[in-house]
């Protein structure tokens, strides 16, 4: 894995990191989750994948992730999902 940018936002308690890494094929969002949870070693309720990218025909893969303090400041900060009404 392979270390694009670190940035550290104080300002929304984060790291905004882009990594990029080699894969046989898509790793997908839960896949790249685990590997940025072992390479930073940190709880996986505080890491949100922004996305996963690549050019066509290549095996590299560019992964944009928030790294939270703590998940307070994960749920303080990250859009919530809309609950689905029934009729």
């Amino acid at each position: 894995m392979k270390i694009l940018s670190d940035l550290r936002n104080e300002l929304l308690k984060r790291r905004e990191i882009v990594v990029s890494f080699v894969s046989e094929s898509n790793p997908g969002f839960a896949n790249s989750l685990k590997k940025i949870v072992g390479e930073f070693n940190v709880p996986e309720e505080n890491v949100v994948v922004r996305s996963v990218r690549n050019n066509f025909g290549t095996r590299e893969f560019v992964v944009e992730a928030f790294i939270y303090d703590s998940p307070q400041d994960k749920e303080r900060i990250e859009p919530k999902k809309k609950k689905k009404e029934s009729s």
